[in-house]
């Protein structure tokens, strides 16, 4: 399969209040991206710690009303705050919504704060990266008995880079795969993304798109990173003013392709 380029914005739902994340999403699906992503703390990441913060997964099924064309998810849902259960009928509920625009991403979870305020276990990264490989088959099971079923096979994609176990993961279940780094990173990745894919009789590189981060402007990384296997961009933006212009770049690169 040949992947399309693509261009996501991830409109981080911090430091600014409902009404200026609910204007950078009408500009920014005006502007032509192609997804739209949150992300799935309680707290900010940076900036003042305790600064104004918005939910998640609530947010998505406003999104799912507001929008009309683009595709919408979190960039990540953290598996360890929703049983997998849950989390498969918020996804196929939103799904509904949106008329069948949601992708559902997920990956195991690694901001302390969050799991300390409300109450989660944080454990260790090997424990929330096994929660997250028993969670996985759990919500493909809760999909296909909900009724009603999903409009479409909602797209999985899941973040992170751990060689030996995250890999395997996206290898067995992931339609899209997030990476974080650069192009040369990008690259190793990929080979052992395969590696797992053969070990698990799936043809990860026809049937995995490769998903990354930007923060320069195309002229600068683009071409490297489509050489190195992306297809999904997509630019982070913070709240309060959501500054579109980097976004307004990659859209125009994307179009000039």
């Amino acid at each position: 399969m040949t992947f399309p380029i693509r261009i996501g914005v991830q409109l981080q739902p911090q430091h600014a209040d409902y009404a200026g994340i609910r204007d950078a999403l009408r500009r920014a699906e005006d502007l032509g991206v192609d997804v739209a992503f949150n992300w799935d703390h309680f707290f900010p990441l940076y900036g003042d710690p305790d600064g104004k913060h918005f939910e998640c997964w609530t947010m998505l099924g406003a999104w799912a009303e507001q929008t009309s064309r683009i595709e919408i998810g979190a960039l990540v849902t953290c598996n360890s705050y929703r049983n997998p259960e849950l989390v498969a009928d918020m996804a196929r509920t939103v799904d509904h919504i949106s008329g069948g625009r949601l992708i559902l991403g997920i990956g195991a979870g690694w901001f302390q704060k969050d799991y300390d305020a409300y109450g989660y276990e944080f454990g260790t990264v090997g424990s929330r990266i096994a929660d997250l490989a028993e969670a996985m088959p759990r919500i493909t099971a809760r999909l296909a008995a909900l009724n009603p079923a999903p409009t479409r096979h909602i797209p999985v994609m899941i973040g992170g880079g751990g060689e030996k176990k995250t890999l395997r993961i996206v290898a067995e279940h992931a339609d899209i795969w997030h990476s974080f780094g650069d192009a040369a990173v990008l690259r190793r990745k990929s080979v052992i993304l395969d590696e797992h894919g053969a070990a698990v009789g799936r043809d990860t590189a026809a049937l995995v798109e490769r998903s990354i981060g930007v923060s320069a402007a195309p002229g600068a990384v683009a071409e490297e990173l489509v050489e190195s296997g992306a297809t999904l961009f997509t630019i982070g933006l913070d709240g309060p003013d959501y500054d579109l212009s980097l976004v307004r770049q990659w859209v125009e690169w994307r179009d000039a392709r």
